[in-house]
Order: C-alpha cells, then structure tokens, then sequence
C-alpha cells in the first residue's frame, strides 16, 4: 500500500509540475470574467481559448483542445475592435474633426485610451482598460541609468524614441488643453506626460494591423492601428506562422494558425521576423533563441578599435577618413551586426574595405561587392573580426556585472 500512495504521490507531482510548465488557466479571474461577457454582448463567441500565466512567458493565451495548421484561432468581431471610428464615435470626435493642423490617427487613439481611463467606472471599455498593463518595459519607459546600459546602437535608438515621444507630448499640449470643456478637473493633470507615454506604449505595443480609409479630419499619417481586446493576450513567437487579416465578409478580425498546438498549450503568433534589439525597442521584451537574433556593431567604435590595431598591422591609415566616406556613401555604416552564423556580410565587407592596404585602395569597389582582394586583406579582416567579436563579449559582461552589482 505504501508503494502505491508513493507511485500516487509522484504521479500528482508530475501532474502538477507539468500543468504548471503548460499554464496556469486565469480564466476564472474577475477581470477576465468581466471582460468575456463585455466581449460577448459585442457579439464575440466564446472558444476553446483562455488566458493564463506562463512560467517563461507571464501572461498569455492558452488552447484547451489540440490545434491543427490552418485551424482559426480567434475571430474578434469588428465591434470588438478600438479604433480611429471608434474615438470619432465619442465625445471627442467633435473636437478632433475641427482641430486644425489635423491630429494624427495615433494621437486620436492616445487621447481616448487617456480620457476612459481618467473616466474610470464610467468608461464604457472599462473591462479592457483593467486588463492591459499598468507599466511598460518598453526603452522610452526605462530610466536613464537603465538606458546608458544597453548595446550603444540600441541605446541610440532607445534615446531617438524617447525623444520622438517627448516631441509629440509637447506638440499635442494645445489640443489637449482645447478638450478642457468635456473634464472638470485640468486638462494638464489629466493629460500628463506618463499619461502619454503609457497612452504610446498601448497602441505601439498591442495594436494589430488594420488599414482605414483616410479621414480629413486626420494627418497624412498611415491609420492603419486596432486594438483588439482579449487577441492581444497572445504572445510572440519567432518560431510560429499565422495568418492575420480582418475578414471583410462576416466583419471581423481573425487569425489562423499555420502551425500545429498541444493541448493546453500556449498559443503564439509572430510579429514578424524582429531580432531582439527590435523587439525590446517596439515591445519591451526579448525572445529566447531568436533564430533572427542579432548583435549590432556600433561603425563608431568599430574605427576607434580599427586605429588601435592599425598600430600593430600597419603604419597609421591616411586613408581611413576616405574608406569612411566610401562606406557613409555606400551605406555600409549601419546594421552591421552578427548573428547565429557569425558576421554578417555586410560587416565582413565594412572591414574589408577599412583593411585595405595603401596599395590596395583602388580595389574599393571590389571589395564593396566582396571579392578577395588579397590573403593579407582576408586575415586582418578576420583578426579584426575576432576582437570585435571579443570587445562585445567583454562589454556584455562589464554591463552584466553592473546589473549584478545593483542588485546586491
């Protein structure tokens, strides 16, 4: 009898060590309770889908049946769907449509995502707002110190986003301050700048693609944003297909797998093939084994690394600024980068050219379309390749130490 209670024993944790690495069901949480009967008054049916938490990837969608390639996924009707109608349709539309230099669709969907919000148990998407995130993990939600710690290509980026955000806060400030007649309390304190920032992170991060027919009312800007409630749970994986369209016939926004699904397992889709510098930047989060993973090579410090071992190869390069002017030309100054493969072309062919010898210099062109110029060019190329290779993984554990440091 021991032996069976202890076969029993082991079984039940197996069990349950295996429920919690599929999923844990969330399901019958209020918020998403409140939020499937909003869904469902809107005309959305109910599928063999639920929302769970996962242990590697937080909150997701999770299947309770097996999903065969092409199967649907998820149909949100169209009523479902937050988009520039939608914001025409409220009490802002009047002031948008008189609103001169027109606004932008994206401001439109800011300022409505701002204001029901600030409306809290009045707001009528209420059930949605309660369920997306309180905070982003997005580089223009992170703070400066944070920042200085990333790769110098994406801390440039992250910095041009940050900028970008703070420019259309100061550039939207009159037209908040015309709304003042549908809110009692000061447009300046509703419409803040975190109010903003977590406005710009919701439509960047969880709006699918969906072109709209250009309104007057609106900049030349794409309106091409929708956010769809209870859809957008699903989370990203590199290593999935699906087919994402709104479908003009039954008027709804739909998705199919082209891959196949366990049962209680989580549901992905892609959001396209993003290396991790990407994904951090648009949506907050980096993907593990990222087939599209790349490592980015600042072109600054890939010169300042090339005249220190110009010291060890050669006589100091008087024609350094020149090969930095052919490849400025020739844009081979940005996306250099490694991946699974190693060097990319285009990296390998920027440090073609830098290495090229004084007497070298005329095969320029050559070298830019990757032919060998000489075995001396190809071993630099390569004893240069291997530093820079050196530098980033050095670098990557100086900054991971600091991390580690902060932490203690």
């Amino acid at each position: 009898m021991k032996k069976n209670r202890g076969r029993t024993g082991r079984k039940r944790r197996r069990k349950h060590l295996q429920s919690f690495m599929n999923g844990v069901d969330c399901s019958h949480k209020l918020e998403y309770i409140k939020l499937k009967k909003w869904l469902k008054d809107r005309g959305f049916e109910d599928n063999d889908i639920r929302p769970a938490e996962f242990w590697d990837t937080g909150r997701g969608l999770m299947t309770t049946k097996a999903l065969q390639a092409g199967e649907l996924v998820i149909s949100l009707p169209e009523k479902c769907l937050l988009t520039t109608g939608t914001v025409l349709s409220s009490c802002l539309g009047e002031y948008i449509t008189k609103w001169k230099p027109p606004v932008s669709p994206l401001i439109a969907l800011c300022t409505f995502l701002i204001a029901e919000k600030h409306a809290g148990e009045q707001s009528l998407w209420k059930p949605y707002l309660d369920v997306l995130p309180k905070t982003y993990t997005c580089p223009v939600c992170l703070e400066e110190d944070v920042v200085s710690l990333l790769p110098e290509p994406l801390r440039k980026k992250a910095q041009e986003q940050r900028t970008m955000v703070h420019e259309l806060y100061v550039s939207s400030k009159a037209f908040f301050s015309s709304l003042q007649p549908l809110f009692a309390e000061n447009t300046e304190t509703i419409f803040n700048y975190s109010a903003l920032e977590w406005a710009w992170c919701t439509v960047n991060t969880r709006t699918v693609y969906m072109k709209h027919s250009q309104r007057e009312c609106f900049s030349l800007e794409p309106d091409v944003y929708a956010l769809a409630p209870y859809l957008d749970l699903l989370n990203h994986s590199p290593n999935v297909q699906v087919k994402a369209a709104f479908n003009e016939q039954i008027r709804s926004y739909e998705i199919r797998t082209d891959s196949q699904c366990k049962k209680y397992e989580e549901v992905f889709i892609c959001y396209g093939p993003h290396d991790n510098q990407r994904l951090l930047l648009e949506y907050g989060f980096v993907a593990v084994d990222n087939p599209h993973s790349s490592v980015y090579v600042s072109s600054g410090w890939i010169c300042r690394l090339k005249d220190t071992l110009l010291r060890y190869f050669s006589p100091l390069d008087n024609q350094k600024n020149a090969k930095l002017s052919i490849l400025k030309n020739h844009d081979f100054l940005e996306n250099l980068t490694f991946g699974w493969d190693g060097p990319s072309w285009r990296l390998l062919t920027a440090l073609k050219l830098l290495n090229l010898g004084e007497d070298e210099f005329n095969c320029w062109k050559r070298a830019l379309l990757g032919d060998v110029i000489s075995a001396t060019n190809e071993e630099q190329t390569l004893n240069v390749t291997e530093k820079i290779c050196l530098f980033l993984i050095e670098e990557t554990q100086h900054v991971l130490l600091q991390l580690f440091l902060w932490k203690i």
